[in-house]
């Protein structure tokens, strides 16, 4: 059995921090500092515990006090993902029938590869390797969630399903309901966001645009306070548009950071954040009509442990850091 040589750093599991998750272990500032680090180490076979490596699906695995974590950064033969890891790695399969195939995809996994980051895990990538085992050709993209962001994400099986769940996508169709936490509490407790986004490739985010832009694109989303806590809210949203990143930056714009957000925090924040290793955002309900025969399709996905147990601490008070 391959052991990291004893210079590897290593951090052991305190009685407080029993009971955690792997990958959120990890993900803290004085570890690996994020989730999407955390999968890739994972995925690529560099982190142990005990000296034993963890695969990918590992990463749910929950830590013990006295335990020995450690990743080993330069491990040789890791540069690149290796097959073998994802094919140990468990699909949330929500749905799939001969025509689709719908996953709850966790934080921290691409929807589909970046050119740019070829090394960096995707859910794509593990439905393709699920489909060929079973013969079947590769999946096709019909929406994408962001990497960050968890819960349900459909795939095609052939191009004519394909083209009628896009097609549903773009006339605004299917049913997308979100989960997010963010900071204070909307204000009137339940309404409709409306803004002009614009795209800007440079820094890679959405800007707020005047109305008038001809780059820009509307963007429209329904919520409702579902939870209210001392200093942040569990809301639900309701997309009416499907832009990227569009439920972070339309919070933002008025005031109402998610929690755990690191790109879309510009001007004042008063409150200290809290400890929470992605963004606050689950997609957790999903209606759309079946692309082979019309039947209505209404699936869901449970909150998702790193989420719940931030509700948790939010409900018991112990949410603050710092």
């Amino acid at each position: 059995m391959t052991r990291p040589p004893v210079t590897v750093p290593r951090w052991r599991v305190t009685e407080d921090e029993a009971g955690r998750r792997l990958d959120t272990f990890l993900a803290s500032p004085n570890r690996l500092g994020s989730r999407s680090r955390v999968v890739t180490a994972l995925d690529r076979g560099r982190v142990f515990v005990n000296d034993v490596e963890s695969a990918a699906a590992d990463g749910a695995s929950r830590v013990k006090a006295g335990d020995e974590v450690c990743v080993w950064t330069d491990r040789p033969g890791t540069a690149r993902r290796r097959p073998d890891v994802i094919r140990r790695s468990a699909l949330r399969i929500v749905f799939e029938d001969d025509d689709l195939i719908v996953l709850d995809k966790p934080a921290g996994l691409l929807s589909v590869p970046l050119d740019v980051r070829e090394a960096a895990a995707s859910i794509f990538e593990q439905v393709e390797d699920h489909l060929r085992r079973s013969g079947k050709r590769r999946p096709l993209v019909v929406h994408r969630i962001d990497r960050d962001t968890s819960g349900l994400v459909i795939f095609a099986k052939h191009a004519e399903a394909q083209r009628q769940l896009k097609e549903q996508f773009r006339r605004r169709e299917p049913e997308r309901i979100y989960w997010a936490v963010v900071y204070g509490c909307p204000d009137p407790p339940a309404g409709t966001w409306r803004d002009r986004l614009v795209w800007d490739d440079r820094a890679s985010i959405q800007k707020e645009t005047h109305r008038n832009d001809p780059n820009g694109l509307d963007a429209i989303a329904d919520y409702r306070v579902v939870e209210r806590f001392a200093t942040t809210s569990l809301i639900e949203v309701r997309l009416e548009t499907g832009k990227r990143n569009q439920i972070r930056i339309q919070a933002r714009l008025r005031g109402h950071t998610l929690v755990g957000e690191r790109r879309y925090v510009f001007g004042p924040d008063t409150l200290r954040p809290l400890a929470f290793p992605r963004h606050a955002l689950h997609a957790c309900r999903l209606a759309f009509r079946h692309p082979a025969d019309g039947r209505p399709l209404r699936l869901e996905a449970p909150v998702p442990d790193d989420l719940a147990t931030l509700l948790d601490r939010l409900r018991q008070g112990t949410g603050r850091t710092g």
